[in-house]
This record gives structure tokens, sequence and C-alpha cells, in this order.
């Protein structure tokens, strides 16, 4: 068991942008949310896509950390609102597309008119050049997670890393990359 004391150390690490320190609280407390999240959904990706959101929440937000609270009610109360985020969307998503029968949109098409797939195309070329910007080993995390859709688990074996090194870089490249393209606005 970790000591509280230690616990406070490493989020102070965290808010001065020690990488060490944040794969010492997502190590620490990974097991915490994922476990809460499949408390609450019984779908293993979607409780890890959740988990991941909430730790690169917990990351972007670690300055507001009040340590007067426990951290890991912190994190789990943070878990709990993307959670809530996420069965809102899933939910108004669904009564959309049941509010309109099959019949209603049978001559649509759902394959991009040449015009889609020009800017299709466009936006991807630019989502490359950004990613072109990001150090070597973030492209590689991300070429791996999301254009040839490894899981963690395989990432961490090609990559010959543990997996929670795989996640906190997966989350660090993927704000990096937002960084990058919000400066481009």
């Amino acid at each position: 068991m970790v000591k509280s004391s230690d616990i406070l150390a490493q989020i102070r690490k965290a808010k001065e942008g020690n990488e060490q320190a944040y794969t010492f609280l997502l190590n620490t407390y990974w097991n915490d949310v994922m476990r809460f999240q499949l408390s609450k959904i019984q779908n293993e990706t979607e409780a890890e896509d959740i988990t991941v959101k909430t730790f690169a929440r917990v990351f972007d937000k670690i300055h507001l950390y009040d340590e007067q609270y426990t951290f890991k009610t912190w994190i789990l109360t943070i878990s709990k609102n993307i959670y809530i985020d996420e069965f809102r969307k899933s939910k108004s998503e669904n009564i959309t597309t049941q509010s309109f029968s099959s019949t209603d949109y049978d001559f649509f098409d759902s394959n991009p008119s040449p015009e889609d797939q020009i800017i299709i195309d466009q936006n991807l070329s630019q989502l490359l050049s950004f990613i072109k910007q990001l150090k070597p080993h973030y492209q590689e995390v991300i070429n791996l997670r999301y254009f040839q859709e490894k899981s963690y688990k395989e990432i961490s074996e090609i990559l010959n890393e543990p997996m929670s090194n795989v996640k906190i870089k997966i989350l660090r490249a993927k704000k990096l990359l937002a960084e990058i393209i919000q400066k481009k606005k």
C-alpha cells in the first residue's frame, strides 16, 4: 500500500509536469478507475476508453486538485462525471437515430460524394502533417493506436514497454496533438 505522503509528493511533482509522477499516479489508480467503470458499463473496451479519458482530464486539471480531499475520491468523481456525460451522449444519439425509421431515408447514400471525399482527404492530410510535428515516439503510438487500431496490450508488446507507459504516451501524444491543432486555428 502506498503512503498518502508519497501520493501527495507525486501529485506535487505532477503539477510541475513531471512525467514519472504521471506514470506513478496512473499505475496507482488505473485499476481503481477501471474497476469503477466496469461496475457501471460491463464492457471492457468502453470502460477502458472512459478510464483513459479520466486520466487525460485528471492530468489536464491536476493543478486544480485540492489536497484537503482524497485524491482517489477526486479521480473517481471525475470518472463518474465522464461516465455520465458519455451515457447522456449515447442516449441522445440513440434517441436521434431511433426517431427516424429506416424507410425515411431509403434514398440516402452513406458513401461520401466526390466533394466530401476531397474534404476528407484534405483533413486527413492536414492531420498527418500535424502528427509529423510530434516527437517520433509519440507519432509511433498515435499510428499504432488510431491508424492501425492496435490494442494497448498489442502496442505494449510491439514497443516492448509496460502498458502503463503506453497509456501515458498515448495520453500525452493526444494532448500535444490537440495543442498543435489549436495553435494552427
